[in-house]
């Protein structure tokens, strides 16, 4: 005030006599009094303020405005204060801006209220509970009051200047609380009331992202929040919403659906785009060799980026002609560029079928010119199996030797009885099935089948000499030679009636028979001891054969057969379809 008087005067036309009074009267400062001062000098602890006293006044630095510890005010500004003490034991006197502005800006404040204004502040500093606000005086912001949502990140906030309501004050105290969130809500409900007017499906709006979560982005419309999925934020993958928007970001989207009752609003950004799968045919036409990036791997193939929105599976049993790939990291990772080719296209439901092995020649289509139907191959046993062994012919492509075509006589149990993982075998090529990719090979192709010879080497009524190798209930199996064997029945040991063969003969035991029949296409040798015993008698094994074919055929309950080699036919093949793990 007494500034203003001053320049009052000196624009009147004040005599020197006249200034000289009206410096004496400003001498005479009173205590409680509030006065214009002009900052002098700053201090670590203290602001010294001229107010055109005897003598100058000191303020406390922390009653003045820092923002994150910087000082507002500088040499010469000019402030106001209250006098709290003429003069203290340092001869200075004592000064409060804080009172000063209280006093002078409570009214305001109240007037403020009263009419149900706003006021303006700078946010100070980060307090227990919320914010420290500069309104003239210093006030408290709630932390529930910031924002209409809570913040987690109130120190960001620190030096901006916003509008505030006040929501409560203690004039004895000096206690004054502020919102902002009081001021959003009434402005979020003006602009709810305009944004229901024209809210409706299928109507084009704009929007302010206003969060972020891991399924989609929140929008607000004005005064009404909608959620836009991330799955129609756009026709390509997008895997956070994170990856297209931020907080505060404008975006144009489509209402895709309003329900009035519950205010839920469903937004859409790729509708108001148009599909790309609509071109898609003629874009990516079948057959076509195209290029992508591994954009998802998934247990049973790999998706590819063909184009923004347009993706396609390569399944893992297209992607190598010849390894079997258990999972897609095997071969690519994402984020690879490759190359493949389009083998089919589902537009209605949006799939693309791509092949990454046709893109080289099928090696399997190449085999029946290298490896023709009887050439003889060298390779090392893989894989050992309960039907057979594979052996490898080629990086990643294996022929089959099953365990019927590992030996002419021997009855192989398992593979495993004649081969080890690693060895080195040679093989004939039986078969090629090049769309079923089958390699058959053969180990006892490489020599003659002894078979083809048997009948000859061994004619009915030849002597022979032979280890018994197995004993059943209803016979003896003797090995006449090397891999060949034959079926002695009991009823082919002795004119006399045999209960228990095991009684007569035993495994190891070598005995002279006779050959008494011989099937070379069913590999059967029928055997007789007593036929031996009958021609050391003098008697002709050919009328003993034929004397006895009937009865034996009858107590082989052949049914019917009419030779003695049947009945034993009969019982070998019994023996080799289910009776052969008869123990001895």
């Amino acid at each position: 005030m007494e500034t203003q008087n001053q320049e009052a005067i000196i624009e009147e036309g004040m005599t020197f006599e006249q200034m000289l009074n009206e410096t004496y009267a400003k001498d005479d400062v009173t205590e409680g009094a509030i006065v214009k001062g002009t900052i002098l000098t700053l201090t670590k602890d203290f602001v010294i303020v001229d107010v055109g006293y005897k003598s100058e006044g000191m303020v406390p630095v922390d009653q003045f405005s820092a923002i994150n510890g910087e000082l507002q005010i500088k040499t010469g500004d000019t402030i106001d204060v209250l006098v709290e003490s003429r003069e203290n034991e340092s001869g200075l006197m004592v000064l409060s801006k804080e009172k000063a502005d209280r006093l002078k800006v409570w009214d305001e404040i109240s007037e403020a209220c009263e009419r149900d204004e706003v006021v303006e502040g700078v946010i100070l500093a980060r307090v227990k509970g919320g914010l420290q606000v500069d309104i003239g005086v210093k006030a408290f912001l709630p932390g529930s009051q910031v924002d209409l949502r809570p913040m987690r990140n109130l120190d960001k906030l620190i030096g901006e200047k916003f509008k505030f309501k006040v929501i409560k004050f203690n004039k004895k105290r000096g206690n004054i609380v502020l919102s902002r969130r009081a001021l959003l809500e009434e402005e979020r409900h003006a602009k709810r009331s305009s944004t229901l007017e024209i809210l409706a499906e299928n109507a084009m709006m704009k929007g302010i992202v206003k969060n972020l979560t891991d399924y989609g982005a929140f929008i607000d419309l004005g005064g009404i929040d909608g959620l836009l999925h991330v799955s129609d934020m756009s026709w390509g993958r997008v895997q956070h919403p994170a990856e297209k928007f931020k907080v505060g970001d404008e975006v144009d989207v489509k209402v895709l659906k309003w329900d009035p009752e519950t205010e839920k609003v469903s937004l859409g950004l790729k509708q108001i785009q148009e599909d790309p799968w609509l071109t898609v045919e003629a874009d990516f036409p079948v057959g076509a060799r195209v290029s992508g990036k591994v954009v998802s791997l998934a247990d049973y193939g790999a998706f590819i980026e063909l184009s923004p929105g347009v993706e396609g599976l390569i399944h893992v049993s297209e992607m190598s002609w010849t390894k079997r790939v258990k999972h897609p990291a095997k071969v690519v990772d994402i984020g690879d560029d490759i190359s493949a080719i389009v083998l089919d296209i589902d537009q209605d439901s949006k799939r693309i079928s791509l092949g990454m092995k046709q893109v080289e020649p099928n090696p399997w289509s190449l085999l029946e010119q290298k490896y023709p139907v009887g050439a003889v191959i060298r390779g090392q046993v893989r894989n050992i199996t309960d039907f057979g062994i594979f052996v490898g012919i080629e990086d990643g492509i294996d022929g089959l030797v099953h365990i019927s075509d590992l030996s002419w006589t021997h009855r192989v149990k398992h593979p495993s009885e004649m081969y080890q993982k690693g060895d080195d075998v040679e093989a004939v090529v039986l078969n090629i099935d090049v769309e079923n990719e089958r390699f058959s090979l053969g180990i006892k192709q490489l020599h003659e089948d002894p078979w083809g010879r048997i009948p000859s080497d061994y004619p009915r009524g030849t002597r022979v000499k032979g280890k018994i190798t197995k004993v059943t209930e209803f016979g003896a199996f003797i090995e006449i030679e090397a891999g060949i064997e034959g079926l002695c029945h009991v009823s082919e040991f002795s004119d006399k009636h045999v209960d228990n063969p095991r009684e007569h003969v035993n495994v190891g035991d070598e005995t002279e028979v006779m050959i008494i029949d011989v099937d070379s296409e069913e590999r059967r040798i029928g055997l007789s001891i007593k036929a031996v015993s009958k021609a050391e008698q003098g008697i002709d094994y050919r009328a003993y054969l034929a004397e006895t074919a009937k009865p034996a055929a009858a107590k082989a309950n052949t049914g019917g057969m009419g030779t003695l080699g049947d009945a034993f036919g009969s019982q070998l093949a019994n023996l080799q379809g289910g009776e052969e793990n008869t123990e001895e």
